[in-house]
This record gives C-alpha cells, sequence and structure tokens, in this order.
C-alpha cells in the first residue's frame, strides 16, 4: 500500500490519541449520496476489508477519506435538455431565451439524479505525530484539501503547515540541472521540465534522456527554470520533485520485504517499510534544499 504521491504538511499541534481520533471520525463516516445528492464524503476503513477508521502501527496512523460522486456526463444533460427545448419551442412558438434554457437543464438535471450511477474514491493519510508529519496520498491539491477540509471538521484544533524550504525547489532543481553538486544520497534520473519566467512561459520537457549539464545551462540562460525532476534517493526510491514541494510517482526500488501470509500482515508490513523510509527521505529532502523555514 506504498503512497504514489505525497502532499507534505508538518503537525503544528496533536494531541488526540488513536481512540479518540477514531471516534471522532467514526461519527462522520461515509454515507452513500442521497436521491437529490451529487457527491458524498466521509471517513471509511484505510485497509480492505478493515472495520477501524484508524489503522495504527507503533506511533504511526493511517486513516482514508471516501468520497462517493454520482456520475451524471454533460453530454447526456444537454441532449435532454435539447429535446426539452424543442418541445418547449413548439408548445410556445417561440425559442426559450437564457434564463429558460438554464432553468431546463436544471431541471433535467434533478430528474436525472436519482438514476445517476455513482463512484467511489479514496485518498489515505498518513500521521506520525511524533516525527511531525502529516502526509496526503494524492497528486492533487484540491483532493488533499478535500480530505484536510474534513478533517478539520471532524477533529477540533488540529493544526497543519505545509512545508517550508530556505531553498526553493525549483531554484535547487535548475542549480543541479546547471552542474552544481547534488548533495547527500540523491542522483538525477532522465526526466525534468524547465519553464520560462516571461509571460510566454515556454517549456522543454526531457524524458528518458540524458540530462547534459551544457544543454541545460543554455536553457538557464535563456530565462528557463526546473519545475520538475525526477531523482532516486538511496538506491531505494525515486520520484519526482516538482516546483511546490510536491513528490510524485513514488516507486520503491530496491526494498526488502519479509515474507507474510496474510493481506493484513502484507498491509501492516508495506505500511511499516513505507513509514520507515519516508521518515527518512523527507528530512534529506528538506536537508538538500537548506533546511526548513521555522523549523
Amino acid at each position: 500500500m506504498w503512497f504514489k504521491n505525497l502532499q507534505i504538511y508538518r503537525i503544528g499541534d496533536w494531541n488526540i490519541t488513536p481512540v479518540d481520533l477514531e471516534e471522532k471520525l467514526s461519527k462522520r463516516a461515509l454515507q452513500e449520496c442521497l436521491r437529490m445528492e451529487m457527491q458524498s464524503s466521509g471517513w471509511i476503513p484505510p485497509r480492505e476489508g478493515g472495520e477501524n477508521f484508524v489503522h495504527v502501527l507503533g506511533q504511526h496512523m493511517l486513516i482514508a477519506l471516501g468520497v462517493e460522486k454520482k456520475l451524471l456526463p454533460a453530454n447526456v444533460i444537454n441532449q435532454q435538455a435539447k429535446e426539452r427545448t424543442i418541445e418547449i419551442e413548439q408548445q410556445q412558438g417561440y425559442k426559450p431565451g437564457r434564463k429558460q434554457i438554464k432553468d431546463i437543464k436544471e431541471s433535467v438535471t434533478l430528474e436525472l439524479l436519482p438514476r445517476a450511477f455513482a463512484q467511489r474514491r479514496k485518498t489515505c493519510a498518513w500521521i506520525d505525530p511524533a516525527g511531525g508529519w502529516f502526509v496526503v496520498d494524492t497528486p492533487n491539491v484540491t483532493k488533499a484539501d478535500e480530505l484536510l477540509e474534513v478533517l478539520f471538521k471532524s477533529v477540533d484544533n488540529v493544526v497543519l503547515k505545509p512545508v517550508k524550504t530556505h531553498l526553493s525547489p525549483s531554484s535547487a532543481m535548475t542549480s543541479w540541472l546547471s552542474g552544481s553538486d547534488l548533495p547527500g544520497s540523491f542522483t538525477i534520473d532522465q526526466h525534468c521540465e524547465l519553464r520560462g519566467r516571461s509571460d510566454e512561459k515556454a517549456t522543454v520537457s526531457y524524458n528518458h534522456h540524458v540530462l547534459d549539464s551544457e544543454e541545460i545551462t543554455r536553457h538557464v540562460r535563456a530565462g528557463k527554470e526546473a519545475t520538475k525532476l525526477a531523482m532516486t534517493w538511496g538506491s531505494k526510491i525515486s520520484f519526482i520533485l516538482y516546483e511546490n514541494f510536491q513528490l510524485k510517482r513514488i516507486t520503491p526500488l530496491d526494498i526488502i520485504k519479509e515474507p507474510v501470509e496474510t493481506e493484513e500482515e502484507l498491509f501492516d508490513s508495506d505500511f511499516a517499510i513505507m513509514t520507515g523510509e519516508l521518515m527518512q527521505l523527507l528530512p534529506d529532502i528538506i536537508d538538500i534544499l537548506g533546511g526548513e523555514e521555522n523549523a
């Protein structure tokens, strides 16, 4: 159950035990969408087949937000509304105006909503109060904000802050690509993107390409800076670092796993290995970016 993408936050204040957290999340569990609801959100067990809303392993906790959304394609609504508009035009002898067309679409949507299929998705978050980490597994900031919003409604007095480093990821990545030594146990892989600072924001992307420092330097001199860079840490985890300190496409490489017998043991094993590695990776990334502001 490795996280594929990391939205990283610092815990400013966390005084809730796993037992209390379980109780609070259970009060806002995911419910099916009502007939006239487009979307519903709430907490679900993070482990498939599990019963608890908080999966606990040592000092670590795992929670999951479930979102159920009804699928109602715009082309279906538009087709139904078009047919309804033609009928009304024939009845009244003239074309409906903008407001009437808008009302027709809203009416059609309400009629179709109870028959729409519902789709569910899950967003997980890892909580490490001792280390001060709160990490959401999503490539999308909006989905991370969605989880945090429900968390703040469920639990009082939780303080979370995005991580800020002394060096911006963009300036650091640009420097490394231009030939500066990459500190620590990190190496650069064969993918990056550079974007211009001008209004046109010209973009150059390299995929599966040896990143030649002289060629990159020419782009930097032309006013471009790195917005993402593929890297590997300790020959164990590869990822792409983004300009806003997101980590995406997390891939474990040479990591030894203990043999397990059940799905539950496999889940715990993966969770233990993942958290153990991320607890080392995250401080190392912050360190090569000049350290954390207001640490």
